[in-house]
């Protein structure tokens, strides 16, 4: 089994950065990528970014919506991902989540993760 343990996320104003972090433990070679996506009340999850481990520099893959201000990384020797968001606007506000998938490709729909995280609020005001 994989546990994913979420911490980052709060509330910060527009144009504020936070920074998101998803520790993975267990059976963590399930974990070859792990991505970001986040959710909305009334609206569907959607992508955030994903990160192939390892080849993670080869495939690095982000949602068009977070373009140029979302950076995802990871820190291999604490099977780590984070998620460095900059320029936050207020709809970038949603539950965010980390997902873990064995596979070595970054896939951009949820249904190809097996493991998720708790989730943790992201909140921008305006």
């Amino acid at each position: 089994q994989v546990q994913l343990v979420e911490s980052g996320g709060g509330l910060v104003q527009a144009g504020g950065s936070l920074r998101l972090s998803c520790a993975a433990s267990g059976r963590t070679f399930s974990t070859n990528t792990m991505g970001w996506f986040r959710q909305a009340p009334g609206k569907e999850r959607d992508f955030v970014a994903g990160i192939t481990i390892p080849w993670g520099s080869a495939n690095i893959v982000y949602g068009v919506s977070v373009q140029g201000r979302f950076t995802i990384s990871r820190d291999n020797a604490k099977n780590t991902v984070y998620l460095q968001m900059n320029s936050l606007k207020p709809e970038d506000t949603a539950v965010y989540y980390c997902a873990a998938s064995p596979t070595l490709r970054v896939f951009t729909t949820s249904n190809a993760y097996s493991y998720w995280s708790q989730g943790t609020q992201v909140t921008v005001s305006s």
